[in-house]
């Protein structure tokens, strides 16, 4: 026998159904059509956006995004192991902003660095950590396939590390034969060109002799003008070491050169992604 309670809640449920009332909002799920009531952050680095941000981005045109891989690896002795991935901290933002129409997917620092176990390559050094080449291929095919979801239109991989172009010139050559070019994916091979850096580096004067390690001023520059502690700039100087293949790394010289070198190699990779992409 229903109570008087529960004859209540039916009528109340019943009257509130009849009135067309709705459900309550799900907080997990909310309207994706809903305005954003704040002014966006002027950044185009994924993580550091919210989801209106970057809905609000994509309406805007910005309909290019850009996947890059670094690594965690032994390096130069005074060289932090995420070294890549600071460099793309730089690279990636001035490409994005010079294109105009790019975002960018959170840089991934787990690429192959050699054999786990036994170890090997990069792997003999503590520190390093490695992805084995099926694992990097399915990290970058899932990575590429969220951002398919979301409505890209074109789908930017770039490889800072030596060890992580054949994965991507794989997964890129995969998927534009499985999505029929609908988004277009670019594996961009001008944007890994050390050998060009150094040349444009020695047309601004720097002349550089190998001292034989994992290093060079290229690099060191360019992590500089993201974070001068990555070099140990400050130690370095401490030991008379604020050296690398015989050029000084003092600032302010040494950052006014590496931002010329990340513009340098931003204007060869967005020739290169424009090219590609026909935009």
């Amino acid at each position: 026998m229903f109570t008087a309670r529960v004859v209540s809640a039916l009528l109340i449920s019943a009257s509130a159904f009849a009135q067309g009332a709705r459900p309550a909002p799900d907080p997990m799920r909310p309207d994706p059509n809903a305005p954003r009531l704040i002014d966006a952050i002027d950044s185009v680095f994924l993580e550091e956006l919210t989801w209106m941000e970057v809905r609000d981005a994509m309406r805007a045109g910005k309909m290019t995004a850009v996947i890059a891989t670094g690594g965690i690896e032994q390096n130069g002795p005074y060289l932090a192991l995420g070294k890549h991935n600071y460099v793309l901290r730089a690279t990636t933002d001035a490409i994005a902003r010079k294109l105009g129409n790019a975002l960018v997917a959170p840089i991934i620092p787990f690429v192959p660095e050699g054999d786990i176990d036994p170890p090997t390559g990069h792997m003999l050094y503590p520190g390093s950590i490695s992805l084995r080449e099926e694992t990097f291929r399915a990290l970058l095919t899932d990575i590429a396939s969220s951002l398919k979801t979301h409505g890209f239109r074109h789908i930017i991989l770039l490889a800072d590390s030596g060890g992580n172009l054949d994965a991507m010139k794989m997964v890129a050559a995969e998927l534009t034969s499985r999505w029929r070019g609908k988004p277009t994916i670019h594996y961009i091979a001008e944007y890994y060109d050390y050998p060009g850096v150094t040349k444009y580096l020695e047309s601004q004067g720097v002349k550089q002799v190998s001292e034989g390690i994992h290093d060079d001023f290229a690099i060191s520059s360019i992590m500089m003008t993201v974070d001068p502690n990555t070099v140990r700039m400050r130690q370095r100087a401490a030991r008379d070491k604020l050296t690398i293949n015989g050029v000084s790394l003092a600032p302010p010289k040494s950052i006014e050169l590496g931002r010329k070198a990340v513009a340098w190699r931003a204007d060869v990779t967005v020739a290169a992604i424009r090219k590609a992409t026909g935009e």
